[in-house]
């Protein structure tokens, strides 16, 4: 039997053990994904970049940062994670379940269970820190008497006691990326998703930011960051996928490119 036919029926069987439960849900990596590939109209999405024939996994608990130039397929890859978009051939499964085979009300569902940092904070400019931060606990129908005892936590947590009451627009960029971060863990995710997230901040609160998702990844929750900051990369010495053209040319247990850490992040 040739190589290429054996690798064929090996992955087929790991699929298979994936769909049909064969392996403990503690051994289960919390991403999996399997020949994934997106295509685009090149007209009408002519922004947006291809994955071709993407296989990896991410394990519970790992602390992951995918880089590569602007259309190597970042987006894509977190884009199908949330399930805004569908791969165009391939499987993802996230904390086992598989992606692909989800109907229309359970989506919203499995949102709940992935947290999201953005680049732009994404903050409801209406309400104060205490109700940004609780709006995710009300959408999934928490009480009250939860909310009032799980905010305060979050936000000491990200370091913002005492700006339960300022509105964003009263904080600085730091502190707002520190508001939507703790939205995104209120609910306790299985997985953090965050799409350049000291994009629009200056190098103290950056790394400020990341010495906080450190500690959450510390906590258990698995950490995936997209970015572009090759310092921060160099600096956390964490696991690093690059991606290059839609494809994986290279996947490290601790990336970068040398030992100096900045001093920025010596200093915290």
């Amino acid at each position: 039997m040739d190589e290429e036919r054996k690798a064929a029926i090996d992955r087929k069987k790991k699929q298979f053990s994936l769909v049909h439960g064969r392996r403990r849900n503690s051994d289960m990596p919390v991403i999996v994904f399997h020949d994934v590939s997106k295509d685009y109209d090149s007209v009408n999405n002519g922004e947006m970049h291809s994955l071709k024939n993407v296989s990896f996994e991410i394990n519970k608990g790992e602390f992951v940062f995918i880089i590569g130039d602007s259309g190597a397929g970042k987006s894509t890859m977190l884009r199908l994670l949330m399930k805004e978009i569908e791969p165009s051939d391939g499987t993802i499964y996230v904390d086992g379940r598989r992606l692909n085979r989800f109907r229309r009300g359970q989506v919203a569902m499995y949102r709940r269970s992935v947290g999201m940092v953005f680049q732009d904070f994404r903050l409801l400019k209406d309400r104060d820190v205490f109700e940004n931060v609780a709006f995710a606990c009300e959408v999934v129908g928490e009480s009250k008497r939860t909310i009032k005892h799980r905010v305060p936590q979050m936000l000491s947590l990200v370091g913002l006691t005492g700006k339960e009451r300022s509105f964003p627009d009263e904080l600085s960029g730091g502190e707002q990326q520190r508001v939507a971060l703790a939205r995104a863990l209120i609910n306790d995710p299985v997985l953090l998703l965050a799409d350049e997230p000291t994009g629009n901040l200056d190098p103290r609160n950056s790394y400020e930011i990341m010495s906080l998702l450190e500690r959450v990844n510390s906590r258990g929750t698995t950490v995936v960051v997209v970015t572009h900051n090759i310092d921060i990369v160099n600096a956390m010495q964490k696991r690093v996928i690059t991606l290059e053209n839609g494809r994986i040319i290279k996947d490290e247990k601790k990336g970068g490119y040398g030992n100096e850490y900045p001093d920025a992040w010596q200093k915290l």
